[in-house]
C-alpha cells in the first residue's frame, strides 16, 4: 500500500513534533551532567536546528521506501 505525499508529510511532522518535546526536555536534563550550560531560548533553537533537519530525513526516507515498495 502506498502513501501519499501529504500523507507522508503528516507523519513527518508529527515525528518531529513529538521528537522535538523529547529533546529539549532530554537537552534541560542532560547537559548540565555534562557541564553545559545552556539556556532555554539556546536549548528551543538547537532544537529548531536538528527538528528540522529531521523532519526532512524522515520525509525524503518515508517517499524512498513508498517508491521502492519497502
Amino acid at each position: 500500500m502506498t502513501q501519499s505525499r501529504a500523507r507522508s508529510g503528516l507523519e513527518a511532522v508529527l515525528n518531529v513534533v513529538v521528537g522535538y518535546g523529547l529533546a529539549i526536555a532530554t537537552q534541560l536534563a542532560v547537559f548540565p551532567v555534562f557541564g553545559l550550560a545552556v539556556t532555554l531560548p539556546q536549548s528551543l533553537g538547537l532544537g529548531i536546528v536538528f527538528g528540522s533537519m529531521s523532519l526532512i530525513r524522515s520525509y525524503v526516507l518515508r517517499r524512498l521506501f513508498d517508491r521502492i515498495g519497502g
